[in-house]
């Protein structure tokens, strides 16, 4: 490792002027934590302390000459970017950034459906004509994964004027696909490539096997930082890595859309995540993969879940067997205080840190009291399979974020949904991939996945529309 890595010029310089006990007249409002709410004063003040503005010896995020530029510096050189950029809004805003500095109004683009909710508003934001590819369906762990070398390529020979291909890697639940394949063909066509990396931040340590778009060549990756490294909620970077798109308008679209008063916090943990990485030692990656094991050995297979594999080894993943309602087995889990980090009708995702948090024991007779419990549980009927929801054509929107605009919305039961185009994204939350898109036409399979997650109580984005949505009046004004 390089000696330089060592360094963590943004975190250092907020210590310093914390030490130096400056007397604040300048903004936030709580003067170095010397006012705030009494109850809770003395949990934030260490914390409200770092909470600065751009004063001399800072830095500016948004016009970076000092210290912020060489953190920004030192997190490039690690990750193998030619510019990296620290965000405080989360990868939302570096999805949204990368779209509108690489895209005009009007441009074709081919995008993964199952794709992040960010990249669609990010999509309509610009203006663009997206061409949906289909992701491949594993019948194995039942659930969509990547769209396929093949349909990308069969993408590109169709709509040949497509400007950019925008892509998710690793997947929710840490498994990868041949996307140097993707960034190759699409680079001999001259073709952008986009990536929503928001869940592998961690692939640039050398202890795993699975490599960053970064690394690949993709022209802009974004990486939530927080996400599966030790940092605060909402930090997250953003990678150059060719001069396909200027770089001035991603920093144009970044000042645009983010805070004018960014968070020195969450500035500081991008600093200190980069360095947590850059010092991240052997010793430390056998100690990791030995817990990981142990962990692992503590979900195996039971008579109510599978513990499938994932290429990301911090990912573990149960998928509940045929007639067992995978929110029994959440309840049981809350009340042995683990929590998941993502429940679907089929699946429960439980996410690890870099370093150990529980001791496997515990974990054991948790589980253990988990599953002694499941045995005596009512076990359902056998749930016919809905999970065919998307559109297995390569297709673009039924209506153009132009035309959505000058169209009146009215609402409409799921009843009577089929066939018509939703005026607004219905969206499973976690993961945030929506089941069904603005401008997209409604189909029969989707609608019965949607009534089959809220009558299993998944949570949703709107969370009222368990009776219908808004679609588009194409009748007004015949």
């Amino acid at each position: 490792m390089d000696n330089k890595q060592n360094q963590t010029p943004l975190y250092q310089a907020i210590r310093d002027f914390k030490d130096n006990r400056n007397v604040s007249f300048h903004v936030p409002g709580h003067k170095n934590g010397e006012i705030f709410v009494s109850k809770a004063k003395e949990h934030f003040q260490s914390f409200l302390q770092m909470d600065l503005t751009e004063l001399d010896g800072v830095d500016d995020l948004h016009a970076p000459e000092g210290i912020i530029k060489k953190a920004q510096e030192l997190a490039a050189d690690w990750f193998q970017s030619n510019y990296t950029y620290f965000l405080v809004n989360g990868s939302t805003v570096g999805n949204l950034a990368m779209i509108l500095a690489s895209c005009n109004s009007g441009d074709q683009v081919l995008v993964q459906r199952n794709c992040h909710k960010s990249i669609l508003h990010g999509m309509e934001l610009a203006g663009v004509q997206p061409i949906f590819l289909p992701p491949a369906y594993d019948k194995l762990n039942q659930r969509y994964t990547a769209p396929s070398v093949a349909t990308v390529k069969g993408a590109i020979a169709k709509y040949q004027e497509a400007k950019a291909v925008i892509l998710t890697y690793p997947d929710y639940f840490g498994d990868i696909y041949p996307i140097q394949e993707i960034i190759d063909l699409a680079h001999s066509c001259n073709i952008t490539v986009l990536v929503d990396e928001a869940h592998g931040c961690h692939f640039s340590l050398p202890y795993l096997s699975a490599p960053s778009a970064v690394e690949l060549g993709a022209d802009i990756v974004v990486q939530s930082a927080h996400k599966m490294t030790p940092a605060l909620t909402m930090a997250a970077y953003l990678h150059v890595q060719s001069s396909r798109v200027e770089r001035e308008r991603i920093s144009y679209y970044l000042q645009m859309l983010q805070s004018s008063s960014p968070s020195y916090p969450i500035m500081a943990s991008l600093d200190l995540a980069r360095y947590y990485l850059a010092t991240f030692t052997p010793e430390q990656s056998d100690i990791l993969f030995a817990y990981i094991e142990k962990i692992r050995a503590c979900f195996n297979n039971s008579d109510d879940w599978i513990l499938e594999q994932s290429d990301d080894p911090l990912k573990i993943c149960l998928r509940v067997k045929e007639g067992v309602n995978s929110q029994d087995i959440k309840q049981l889990f809350a009340e042995e205080k683990l929590y998941p980090e993502l429940m679907t009708d089929k699946h429960i995702l439980f996410i690890l840190g870099l370093e150990p948090t529980i001791d496997p024991d515990i974990l054991k007779d948790k589980i253990r009291r988990i599953t002694d419990r499941l045995i005596f549980s009512f076990k359902h009927a056998k749930i016919e399979d809905k999970n065919h929801y998307f559109n297995e054509d390569i297709t673009p929107l039924a209506l153009s974020y132009a035309d959505m605009q000058h169209q009146q919305q009215k609402w409409c039961s799921w009843e009577d949904a089929s066939g018509k185009i939703a005026a607004e994204a219905i969206i499973p939350y976690p993961p945030g991939i929506p089941l069904l898109a603005k401008g997209e036409e409604i189909r029969e399979t989707t609608v019965e996945k949607i009534q089959d997650l809220f009558e299993q109580k998944m949570s949703f984005q709107p969370n009222n529309r368990r009776n219908g949505l808004y679609i588009y009046d194409l009748t007004e004004g015949e």
